[in-house]
């Protein structure tokens, strides 16, 4: 059973068919969400029903937009630990600490959620090609997604991208253009060439249904907190997409009477040397104009325009939340702290986030009191190019 009413914009409200390709809002050009019918899911879909379900984030289907079943393409996706790092919280003075390991994903990394629900939604759909610029990891859930479908994947690549994303993106079949820039610079070229050839457009948020694999992520939380929401999330926010999703799933499970208005204080962690939402955040602007010459080790943070800049923004200010960016040297120590306290070889974004932990927590922004949950949203293999020595 599925409850996908229709695709909402999220900035001028504008409601448009579900049911077929879609990228951006044609009246404004903001990223378009989708909307259920919350008041059938929930008669169809309880928390007491989940237990019998698969480990995987399909187990929300009623709340996910694939409507035919048939159409799923799957590796497994979802469904990854929520660890207390109890070592790691001594060191810290936090009884209350906890990883969620997003690097056991299929792909090695938390865009395999968003990429498993944007392929199976464009297949449903008719796309015949698909297209993306990434910093790496997005590229290789793409492609891998791809694969496992049938579609021919084009990824768009900064040419200085490690080389564990360029070769597992040309192991899965993906026809791969490195370029001298950004991500940014990636996402021009995929604009400008997809209607001649014949790409869907699968960018971060220019589709609407990568969001609706990510936000699995807040159901995730919920269930395995015993339906109570943390204090505090950390999360590292390049596009942004994972932290918006989480936003969205929290207001969806209300909806569906599993929780209650409390809300977690969504951070977002930036590179020091790529920080367009920090900025924003401190300056109380409504959009965040892009980075200059951005630069970070932190590949996928190294985006200095994010099209959902107004969305992060809002879940971060509606929650009472924080931006904080952090040096690369300290997400590598951050990487090494978490490897040799928890065992986790945590990708730089994942050392990002307790680098920014413990920036809060030394300004008196966190209480060491509080429940809190610090994502790792990849495996610190793909990064051995960036992270050098950790000795």
């Amino acid at each position: 059973m599925n409850f996908l009413i229709d695709l909402e914009c999220s900035d001028c409200s504008k409601q448009l068919p579900a049911d077929r390709l879609q990228n951006l809002c044609p009246a404004c050009g903001r990223p378009l969400l989708a909307r259920y019918d919350t008041e059938g899911a929930g008669k169809a879909l309880t928390p007491g029903a989940l237990a019998m379900r698969e480990p995987t984030l399909w187990r929300y289907r009623e709340m996910l937009p694939v409507r035919d079943e048939s159409a799923i393409v799957t590796l497994s996706e979802g469904g990854t630990p929520l660890i207390h790092a109890r070592r790691l919280g001594e060191r810290l003075g936090m009884d209350g600490l906890f990883i969620k390991d997003e690097s056991v994903n299929p792909t090695g990394s938390f865009k395999a959620r968003g990429l498993a629900m944007a392929v199976s939604r464009a297949l449903e759909l008719g796309a015949e090609s698909l297209a993306i610029p990434s910093a790496g990891n997005a590229a290789g859930a793409l492609s891998a997604y791809g694969a496992k479908a049938g579609i021919p994947v084009h990824v768009f690549m900064p040419r200085d991208t490690p080389t564990p994303f360029v070769v597992e993106c040309r192991a899965h079949g993906a026809a791969v253009e490195l370029v001298d820039g950004l991500i940014t610079d990636c996402g021009k070229l995929v604009a400008a060439r997809k209607d001649a050839e014949g790409w869907f457009d699968v960018s971060t948020l220019k589709e609407p249904y990568r969001v609706e694999g990510k936000k699995t992520m807040g159901y995730e939380l919920a269930e395995q907190g015993g339906w109570v929401l943390p204090d505090a999330i950390l999360y590292p926010a390049g596009g942004g997409t994972g932290l918006i999703g989480m936003w969205k799933a929290f207001a969806e499970m209300e909806a569906l009477g599993w929780i209650g208005p409390e809300r977690p204080r969504m951070v977002a962690v930036q590179a020091a040397g790529c920080q367009p939402i920090v900025r924003a955040w401190e300056q109380n602007w409504p959009e965040a104009p892009q980075w200059e010459n951005a630069r970070t080790l932190a590949s996928g943070l190294r985006v200095p325009s994010a099209v959902g800049d107004k969305l992060m923004l809002a879940a971060i200010r509606e929650s009472n939340g924080e931006a904080v960016a952090v040096p690369d040297g300290d997400m590598v120590r951050g990487v090494r702290e978490i490897g040799a306290f928890e065992g986790i070889f945590a990708s730089p974004e994942g050392g990002a986030v307790l680098a920014g932990l413990r920036k809060l927590l030394a300004l008196g922004r966190i209480e060491r009191s509080n429940r809190v949950v610090l994502f790792n949203t990849g495996s610190g293999h793909k990064y051995v190019d960036n992270l050098g020595d950790l000795r």
